[in-house]
C-alpha cells in the first residue's frame, strides 16, 4: 500500500518531523494557552492539530472541534456547538444520555433534538427566525459550557476552531461575542486555525479587533530537506522498495520542503517504481510529469481567475523569483509599472499564491505551479 498521503489529513505514520511543534503545541493545549497557527496552504496546519489532539484525547483531554466552513449563520454555528460539546464533552463525561441532553434544556432558545435510530447519534436544530438578543444569548451560553464542564470534572478541555476567518462572515459582531466568552476562560485552550492567511492575520494583528494579541502565535514553514529525506527513504525501505542515490535529494529540490508537494511527488514515484524494485531518475520524471497532470484542472482555475497583471507576474516569478517593484527585474521580463504590480503582488500574496522568501524575494508558493506555468509556456 503506498506510504504517502497527500490531499487527505496527514494522520499517524503519514505525519513526518514537526516534533518541535508537535511538542510545543500539545504543551499550550494542556497549559489552557490560546495559539493561532499561521501558515500558507497545504503547509500542515490541520494535520498538526489532529495528530496532537488525538494524543492528548489518550491522556485524558477533551477536545471540541467546529469548522466553521459548515457554518454560515448564528443558528448553524449553534447547532454545531451543539453536536460537539454533547459528543466530543458531554458525552465523555456523563454515561447517561439524559444527563448529558440536560446541559441544553436551559438554552434561551431550546434546539429540537433528533437521535438516528440506527447509530444512536444526535444532532441538534435552531430554527431561524429568533430574535438576535435570543440567538447571541444561545451562542453565548454553548460557548461557556466547554469551560464549565472542564471545571465541574477537572479536566483540561481545548476547543478547536477550523477556518476561523469565517467568523466575521456570519457576523461582524461574533468576533466580540466570542472574545468576551473566551476571556472569561484562562483554562481553556482555544485553537484557531484558518486558510485565508491574510483574514487570520487582521484578525489576531490588527489592534482594533477583539481578538488583537489574544492568542499565541505558531507559525509553521517548510520541513527541513534532512528530517524529510530519512523520512522519504524509510517508508519506501518499510513497504519493500529501495531508493536510487540522488534520487530523494531530486525530489527535495523540487518541491523545497514543501509538505503537500513532497507527499505528493514521493506517492507518484512509489506508484511508478515496481514492486521491491528501486527508484530510479525515471520514475522520479515520470512521477513529474503526473502531478502536473493531476494538479492541471486545479491551475488552470488558478490561472483563469487571475488578471492580466497577475498572470505576467506569475510567469515572470515561475521562471525567477525576485523582486517585482524594481525597474531592473520589471525590464527583464516585460512587466507593467510597478504600481500595476503592487496591485498583482497583494491579489496574489491574499490568494496564498506568492510569498516572500527568507532573502525577501517573491517567489511561487507552491512548487509545481510554476512548472505548470513555465511548461504550458502561458
Amino acid at each position: 500500500m503506498n506510504p504517502f498521503r497527500y490531499g487527505a489529513l496527514a494522520i499517524d505514520e503519514a505525519f513526518t518531523d514537526r516534533d518541535a511543534e508537535l511538542r510545543e503545541l500539545a504543551s499550550d493545549m494542556r497549559n489552557g494557552q490560546d495559539v493561532v497557527v499561521f501558515a500558507p496552504r497545504r503547509y500542515g496546519k490541520s494535520s498538526l492539530v489532529w495528530n496532537v489532539a488525538q494524543d492528548l484525547r489518550a491522556q485524558g483531554v477533551l477536545i471540541a472541534h467546529v469548522d466553521l466552513m459548515t457554518t454560515p449563520t448564528k443558528e448553524r454555528l449553534a447547532e454545531k456547538l451543539a453536536k460537539t460539546v454533547h459528543e466530543d464533552l458531554a458525552t465523555r463525561l456523563f454515561r447517561a444520555r439524559d444527563r448529558a441532553l440536560a446541559l441544553f434544556r436551559g438554552l434561551r432558545i431550546t434546539p429540537h433534538v433528533t437521535i438516528d435510530p440506527t447509530d444512536g447519534s444526535v444532532s441538534f436544530s435552531f430554527e431561524a427566525g429568533h430574535q438576535r438578543e435570543d440567538v447571541d444569548a444561545t451562542l453565548e451560553r454553548l460557548l461557556e459550557l466547554p469551560g464549565e464542564l472542564g471545571a465541574g470534572r477537572r479536566r483540561q478541555v481545548a476547543v478547536v476552531f477550523d477556518e476561523f476567518q469565517e467568523v466575521v462572515e456570519i457576523d461582524r459582531a461574533l468576533p466580540q461575542l466570542m472574545r468576551a466568552v473566551f476571556q472569561t476562560q484562562p483554562k481553556v485552550a482555544h485553537v484557531y486555525l484558518g486558510s485565508k492567511r491574510h483574514m487570520m492575520e487582521r484578525i489576531f494583528n490588527d489592534e482594533n479587533e477583539p481578538f488583537w494579541r489574544s492568542a499565541k502565535r505558531i507559525e509553521l514553514g517548510l520541513i527541513e530537506p534532512q528530517a524529510f529525506a530519512a523520512y522519504i527513504e524509510n517508508r519506501f525501505a518499510e513497504t519493500g522498495k529501495g531508493v536510487a542515490p540522488g534520487i530523494v535529494e531530486g525530489v527535495l529540490a523540487i518541491t523545497g520542503g514543501h509538505p503537500y508537494a513532497t507527499q505528493e511527488l514521493c506517492y507518484f514515484v512509489w506508484e511508478e517504481c515496481p514492486a521491491r524494485g528501486t527508484a530510479r531518475a525515471r520514475h522520479l520524471e515520470a512521477a513529474r510529469r503526473r502531478v502536473l497532470q493531476a494538479e492541471h484542472a486545479h491551475f488552470s482555475l488558478v490561472w483563469e481567475n487571475a488578471s492580466r497583471d497577475q498572470r505576467l507576474l506569475l510567469q515572470a516569478l515561475a521562471r525567477e523569483p525576485g523582486r517585482p517593484f524594481t525597474a531592473a527585474y520589471r525590464s527583464k521580463y516585460s512587466l507593467p509599472p510597478a504600481t500595476n504590480m503592487q496591485k498583482a503582488v497583494n491579489a496574489l500574496r491574499q490568494r496564498e499564491l506568492v510569498a516572500r522568501d527568507a532573502g525577501r524575494l517573491w517567489r511561487i508558493v507552491e512548487p509545481f505551479l510554476a512548472e505548470w506555468v513555465v511548461e504550458n509556456e502561458l
